[in-house]
């Protein structure tokens, strides 16, 4: 139960995050001091799912040394965020009176 509720919140803390441009790494690290611990076996699958389904859009570059893969929201990605984020809201208040 825990896990499926812990699913859902991932995509939208995912999407928040890289609302300024990052690696897998240095997201995982960002959400892990957020308090959402990601495991890299569930981050990365996230990350290729929501470029699939054009999200996100991402770029190979070389820094220190290191080939890394950049990550950013997409338009359509800011848009959902955006629906994702005003969903939360109200369902958040919801449980917060019922709770």
């Amino acid at each position: 139960m825990r896990l499926e509720l812990r699913r859902g919140s991932l995509v939208l803390a995912v999407l928040a995050r890289l609302k300024t441009e990052q690696y897998g790494y240095s997201l995982r690290v960002a959400l892990g001091e957020d308090g959402l611990e990601m495991e890299e076996s569930t981050l990365y699958p996230l990350l290729r799912r929501l470029e699939s389904q054009g999200l996100l859009t991402s770029e190979w570059r070389e820094e220190e040394r290191r080939k890394k893969r950049f990550y950013r929201l997409s338009p359509a990605g800011a848009a959902m965020l955006g629906r994702l984020e005003a969903e939360w809201r109200r369902l958040s208040a919801s449980l917060d009176r019922i709770l």
